[in-house]
């Protein structure tokens, strides 16, 4: 567990900049958060890390407020839960997260052994939903964690699969977790932590969400899996996004083809096309087990 001042100073650091901030994280790593966070106050942390600082008079009375009534609770490195598996692949090039924000109260570290990503696009099709929701539910039934952004569309039916097939879900968000975002996903929400899944951000109390956030985002949806799947995806889709980035983390990326003349898996066929993807009609096809590709 995080002593006081090491709560505190990352608390301030994820006020103070905006994630990813890769030379904030290194820096952490090296010198611990309080010094890290003296040094910064001070003036005399490297130009590279003073320049991720975008907040520096931040100020962490709101989410002191949040953990001392429940709202949510901060996890940290120092925790037993933290997911080393999952994050530490971000540490180089992608920037891994300070620390998570969690609502809910299950261990990210066993909801994320086996975990798949099951994400694609906003204004989905019916086919798409279908297939996101058979597929997550058979996820769950495997007892695979089900993870993905809590949007409209494709994300919305991974979720509800995974419920319904009595599984546990994750919500990745690009907000505080305090906020719900879309606004009609509350009930959605809730249901996820009823049945033991989480809402993550690394975003502290009251953030809303930005164009910068939900793409920053993607690369923890990517990294928090073993495996991602893109169902359906247009050709400026930020599911693509979340598919390049578990590229890079050695992670497995399958795609479901759809027709053809479809504009919503135009993106998922340039996937496969260019061998980003690896086809997947069925749940059979996705290898979740442990291991990089």
């Amino acid at each position: 567990m995080p002593s006081r001042d090491e709560l505190h100073a990352r608390l301030f650091l994820l006020r103070a900049a905006e994630p990813p901030a890769p030379a904030i994280h290194q820096y952490v790593a090296v010198h611990g958060p309080v010094d890290a966070v003296a040094q910064i106050r001070h003036g005399t942390a490297p130009a590279t890390v003073r320049s991720e600082i975008t907040r520096p008079e931040a100020r962490i009375d709101d989410d002191l407020r949040a953990l001392d009534d429940g709202t949510a609770r901060l996890l940290t490195p120092e925790n037993d839960e933290w997911p080393f598996g999952r994050l530490t692949s971000l540490a180089t090039g992608h920037g891994a997260p300070l620390a998570l924000w969690i609502r809910g109260s299950g261990s990210l570290a066993e909801l994320t052994s086996p975990a798949v990503t099951v994400t694609g696009a906003r204004a989905s099709s019916a086919y798409g939903n279908t297939v996101a929701g058979d597929m997550s539910c058979e996820l769950a039934r495997a007892e695979v964690t089900v993870v993905s952004g809590g949007g409209l569309g494709v994300d919305e039916a991974a979720h509800r699969g995974a419920l319904a097939g009595q599984g546990r879900t994750i919500v990745v968000l690009a907000n505080g977790v305090d906020l719900t975002y879309p606004h009609q996903h509350a009930r959605l929400y809730q249901t996820v932590i009823d049945q033991g899944g989480l809402l993550v951000s690394e975003y502290p109390i009251g953030a809303p969400p930005t164009r910068v956030r939900f793409h920053a985002r993607c690369r923890l949806l990517a990294a928090l899996s073993t495996a991602t799947v893109i169902v359906e995806a247009g050709q400026r889709s930020g599911a693509l996004t979340v598919a390049q980035a578990a590229n890079e983390l050695g992670r497995r990326v399958y795609g479901v083809p759809g027709p053809i003349h479809s504009a919503t898996s135009k993106g998922v066929h340039e996937l496969l096309r260019t061998g980003a993807a690896i086809v997947a009609s069925s749940v059979e096809h996705i290898n979740y087990q442990e291991g990089v590709r």
